[in-house]
């Protein structure tokens, strides 16, 4: 396996899935260590530090590529599998943002009442223990949480020559903020312009399910990644493989119409590898999974349908690519 290593500079980043020119070609089977960047773009430091005056929004998300991917082509599938994840400071951050998140108004959500507080917690990092800790800001309580990491933003190039920003989730992947973006996962996404133009960033050293305050704690992430293709197969929406899951995320508004996609997709994904009727799949999906919300921040809210794999028969998704990739992630 070819091993490519690349930490961007500042002025490499990208801000949007779309209009911006690959950093690096890759083929398939390449292995690539990468440095990302935390969603401030590392301009919150301190509790002091109120996002208003630090943060730029224009810069935000940043995201390490996008990189070019011999030979693929609209339809396709880009498979990339997450080898490990492993927190790049020994802090991270996490913040209360005027007009955004899920308990307060936003543009969208008009109300007359002024904006929460601003607020900035800076989490310390113990690696021996492999915990973060939370420390109120408005007494003494002190909690350990374990270290869970993950990426909140993976995607590649939409469809239509669309430009969408690093902040936004959608059917080319994107913002999504889901915890099973996580080491050991395999992310399937389709392809919708030549050489899929990917790129990942929004490190999270753990995350709740919906991300209740829009804000995870934010990270700088060394990762490994190998990166895959099939041809053909390109899913609507974005599909996660697991040892012990599959998994479909999808974004809209409003919500359930997120949960819908979701749902809809993995009824889709049940008739690829069981050959099952749609209703069928309908069916057995209503008894056996469960729909944990990724986002309810963001432009677009994201909405997870998964299932455990122990409750079916053994399927070969994608040929058995996951597993391939495990193989594969095995030998490094």
């Amino acid at each position: 396996m070819e091993i490519v290593e690349f930490t961007p500079e500042r002025e490499q980043y990208a801000w949007t899935f779309g209009g911006v020119a690959p950093i690096r070609k890759v083929k398939p089977g390449t292995v690539l260590k990468l440095w990302t960047e935390d969603a401030f773009s590392g301009r919150l430091q301190s509790a002091s530090d109120k996002p208003s005056e630090k943060l730029d929004m224009r810069e935000v998300n940043p995201q390490t590529g996008p990189f070019f991917v011999d030979g693929a082509e609209p339809g396709d599938t880009l498979a990339l599998h997450f080898v490990d994840l492993e927190p790049a400071r020994d802090w991270a951050a996490s913040a209360t943002i005027p007009f955004f998140g899920g308990l307060t108004a936003t543009d969208r959500t008009a109300m007359l009442h002024e904006p929460l507080p601003e607020l900035t917690w800076i989490y310390q990092l113990d690696r021996e223990k492999q915990v973060v800790v939370f420390e109120a800001l408005r007494g003494d309580f002190r909690v350990d949480l374990p270290v869970e990491p993950m990426l909140g933003t993976v995607g590649v190039a939409p469809a239509g020559r669309e430009v969408r920003t690093s902040l936004v989730p959608d059917m080319f992947g994107g913002n999504m903020d889901t915890p099973e973006m996580k080491a050991g996962s395999t992310c399937y996404l389709g392809v919708n312009v030549p050489g899929a133009l990917f790129s990942v960033g929004d490190g999270h050293y753990r995350q709740g399910e919906g991300e209740a305050c829009g804000t995870a704690v934010e990270g700088a992430m060394n990762v490994t990644l190998i990166v895959e293709l099939i041809k053909g197969g390109a899913p609507v929406w974005p599909r996660i493989e697991q040892d012990e899951n599959y998994v479909v995320v999808a974004s809209s508004r409003p919500l359930e119409d997120a949960w819908r996609s979701s749902q809809h997709g993995m009824i889709g994904w049940l008739g690829e590898l069981y050959g099952l009727d749609p209703l069928d799949a309908y069916q057995l999906l209503t008894q056996i999974s469960q729909a944990p919300l990724a986002n309810v921040v963001d432009a677009n809210y994201s909405a997870v349908t998964k299932i455990a794999k122990r409750l079916l028969p053994t399927g070969e998704a994608y040929g058995g690519m996951h597993r391939y990739l495990r193989e594969q992630a095995a030998k490094l």
